[in-house]
């Protein structure tokens, strides 16, 4: 469904935004589910029912009896709700324009040709066991799931990547390299036995021989706003705050990983912040917007950014978006994956689930 011109509320001030946003969910009661990413901005998060992490928040509009799904996010985000959510249930966006650069890095033909260049080796589907991050398009995660894959999260990428080498000697792990990375030598797989694929290049940039050695396939794919993170900002952070502890998400690349005192996912950052004593100084790195949150939330403890991150897609949800996806329910920005895309997307999502 094409999304319809908000240009309507740009006469609005923000106070009058604010009131018809809270008209708007008086009327619509229970029928209702407003999600909002740990990356929103606080102007739309403040409206949010739920906030978390991705899969978190798709899993919590499919346990919901709401009708309407509001999903301030992204656009995979709201793909996965859609996935996992009843027939009954219509999910949108407050804009359809905001996208994931990482998730686009990755298409179905790029890896349908992948999987053709890897004959080489032997039948892919014998070898190769593919494992997607969630933050990849629907599309992606069908093949995973018509490849015997699935999905993982950050915070669940270890307990995949052990399923997967369970059952096939090699996993082809995307779009992200940095997560992948970071969970493969977490796993103790050895450094010599981890390759990138660059599906630019003729067999990702490898010989035969360095795809037959390798176990962990990583597509070559990356977060732009957790790889703006070094290790010289790590040592920097050290030097002016040398009681603080470092926390960084794994998406950042793994040296800056190796030199943090912890690595995990958005919701391992809150879990952490959460249990730190007061009095504490904790140095995050990642999204801007959820370390200035907890920065307002815990006063009593020192929060700070290794670097001030932004993602600038996540900004793209205003609070006029969101009053106008409230005032037309349903009727627009509709996130709709197709049936022959949904089902086998849906059993890779499930395979996770299992674990």
């Amino acid at each position: 469904m094409d999304a319809f011109p908000s240009e309507p509320y740009s006469d609005l001030s923000d106070d009058e935004v604010f009131a018809r946003i809270a008209a708007a969910r008086a009327a619509l009661g229970d029928d209702a589910l407003v999600l909002g990413h740990h990356y929103q901005t606080e102007a739309v998060v403040r409206f949010a029912d739920l906030k978390g992490d991705s899969y978190e928040l798709s899993k919590k509009a499919a346990e919901s009896h709401a009708r309407l799904i509001v999903f301030c996010g992204v656009h995979f985000m709201a793909e996965a709700a859609d996935i996992l959510t009843r027939p009954e249930q219509t999910v949108v966006m407050p804009d359809l324009e905001a996208g994931c650069p990482m998730a686009d890095m990755a298409s179905r033909g790029e890896l349908e040709s992948a999987w053709v260049q890897l004959a080489e080796l032997g039948n892919p589907d014998d070898l190769f066991l593919p494992v997607t991050y969630i933050n990849s398009r629907a599309e992606v995660k069908a093949f995973c799931g018509l490849h015997g894959g699935l999905i993982c999260t950050s915070a669940n990428a270890g307990k995949a990547l052990t399923w997967a080498l369970q059952r096939r000697p090699k996993v082809f792990f995307l779009p992200d390299q940095h997560l992948g990375r970071n969970t493969a030598l977490a796993q103790g797989i050895p450094p010599a036995e981890i390759t990138l694929w660059d599906p630019v290049l003729p067999l990702g940039g490898n010989s035969l021989a360095v795809l037959r050695q390798a176990r962990i396939l990583l597509w070559k794919g990356h977060c732009h706003v957790h790889t703006r993170f070094s290790t010289a900002q790590v040592r920097q952070a050290r030097q002016a705050h040398p009681e603080a502890k470092v926390v960084v998400h794994p998406e950042c690349p793994q040296e800056v990983v190796a030199a943090s005192d912890a690595a995990g996912s958005t919701g391992f950052i809150v879990r952490y912040v959460e249990a730190a004593p007061p009095g504490s100084t904790i140095v995050i790195g990642t999204e801007i917007n959820l370390i200035t949150r907890l920065a307002r939330q815990y006063r009593d403890r020192t929060i700070l950014p290794l670097v001030s991150s932004m993602c600038p897609n996540m900004y793209k949800n205003s609070p006029r978006d969101l009053l106008h996806v409230l005032e037309n329910p349903g009727r627009v920005n509709v996130v709709r994956v197709a049936d022959e895309i949904r089902e086998p997307a849906r059993l890779a999502l499930q395979r996770m689930l299992d674990l």
